[in-house]
């Protein structure tokens, strides 16, 4: 952990943090600073579990606090997330560290294109569908897009978010607090997982977790209309930033 990587790690991430609580995304910040830095993508995809846990457990009691949380479909919700996860992961250490580099690198720009564009529509008071079939929904989409947060990552939580609004109807606020359960559970597999196989920096991932506090303290203040207007160039300067470093890279 040397001055150079916390230098390069610390403010991207609280940029992260800062985006995350504005518009959501912060994971495609969060994960691309680890790659400029020079990590492994292996150690990357950890040590960004380890931080991004951490701010997912600060997220996650605030939504619990304000009543967006219920039992019946986060239990569901959670054991969904921590099966696929913890599948996910495993996938992800089995996948070559030079082939899986290459798979973080060029999925990003799609992911940030999928995460910038999508977004979830609230569904109105009279749409419902039956509490069985909503929880096997629920329980379905926690496992599947948990897997992909096991062995990727960035765009977790929207990508729920949208599944449970669309899918299982859920109201936008209802399926929010849901949303922070399965994404906490995914996270403490994955993380768990990837500690287990010994690619986290543990010392970086609890620096850089101070600051992704920060910036979603700091974002939470922020009363922002559109925020994905503000969102998007700076996810696109921090990709061109990544993709700048792999292009020197390969010419050195």
């Amino acid at each position: 952990m040397d001055p150079i990587t916390l230098i390069i790690v610390c403010p991207l991430v609280f940029l992260a943090g800062l985006v995350d609580s504005i518009a959501g995304g912060g994971g495609l910040i969060s994960l691309t600073s680890y790659l400029i830095a020079g990590l492994p993508a292996h150690a990357a995809l950890g040590t960004n579990k380890l931080s991004s846990a951490i701010g997912t457990i600060a997220a996650t009691a605030r939504m619990a606090k304000g009543g967006y949380i219920k039992l019946r479909l986060a239990v569901p919700a959670a054991l969904g997330a921590l099966a696929g996860s913890a599948i996910g992961a495993k996938l992800a250490m089995l996948t070559p560290d030079n082939v899986f580099e290459m798979l973080l690198i060029v999925a990003l720009p799609f992911v940030a294109f999928a995460v910038l564009r999508k977004r979830a529509i609230d569904v109105p008071d009279d749409v419902s569908i039956p509490p069985r079939k909503q929880y096997a929904i629920v329980a379905a989409v926690s496992v599947l897009i948990g897997a992909y947060d096991g062995f990727y990552g960035p765009g977790t939580g929207t990508f729920m978010l949208i599944a449970f609004t669309a899918a299982a109807k859920l109201p936008v606020k209802e399926a929010s607090g849901e949303v922070k359960v399965a994404n906490l559970a995914s996270n403490i597999a994955a993380l768990i997982t990837f500690l287990m196989h010994g690619v986290v920096w543990i010392g970086l991932g609890l620096t850089a977790a101070v600051f992704s506090i920060a910036g979603n303290y700091l974002g939470a203040g922020m009363v922002m209309k559109d925020g994905t207007k503000i969102v998007r160039p700076i996810v696109i300067v921090v990709l061109g930033l990544l993709f700048a470093k792999v292009l020197f890279d390969l010419m050195a």
